[in-house]
C-alpha cells in the first residue's frame, strides 16, 4: 500500500506520494495573491536547497516569492501552467501543484 503524507509550510503544500515530493500553492496563498497571471519556475533537473528562492508568482494583488521547503532536485513541472496559468488559481489545491522533487531527505520532510 502506497503511503502519502501532506504538510504545509509558508503557503505551500508538500505531498509525499510514495516516490516524489509534490509542491503546490495553498488556498491561503491563492486568496492572498488574487488571480495569478505569471509564474517564474525552476528547471527540471535543477538542484534546490531548503530556503532558496524557488518560485515567483505575479498576481492581481501582489508579486510574491516562495522559498523552497525542501532540498532536492526538481523532477517535474506542471506542464499545464505553460498552457493555462489559471490552473494555479484552482480552488482544489491538488490541481494547483507546481513541481515535484526527488532526492529529498525523509528526515527533512518529516521536520516540516
Amino acid at each position: 500500500m502506497k503511503q502519502t503524507w501532506l504538510k504545509k509550510k509558508d503557503n505551500l503544500w508538500i505531498l509525499f506520494n510514495g516516490s516524489e515530493y509534490v509542491v503546490g500553492l495553498t488556498n491561503e496563498a491563492q486568496e492572498e495573491l488574487g488571480d495569478i497571471t505569471f509564474a517564474d519556475l525552476p528547471s527540471v533537473g535543477q538542484e534546490v536547497f531548503q530556503g532558496d528562492a524557488l518560485l515567483e508568482v505575479e498576481a492581481e494583488k501582489a508579486v510574491s516569492e516562495f522559498s523552497s521547503p525542501l532540498t532536492g532536485v526538481i523532477s517535474s513541472i506542471n506542464e499545464k501552467i505553460d498552457d493555462d496559468i489559471t490552473v494555479l488559481n484552482d480552488s482544489d489545491e491538488m490541481n494547483a501543484w507546481v513541481m515535484s522533487f526527488k532526492n529529498v531527505s525523509k528526515e527533512e520532510f518529516q521536520e516540516l
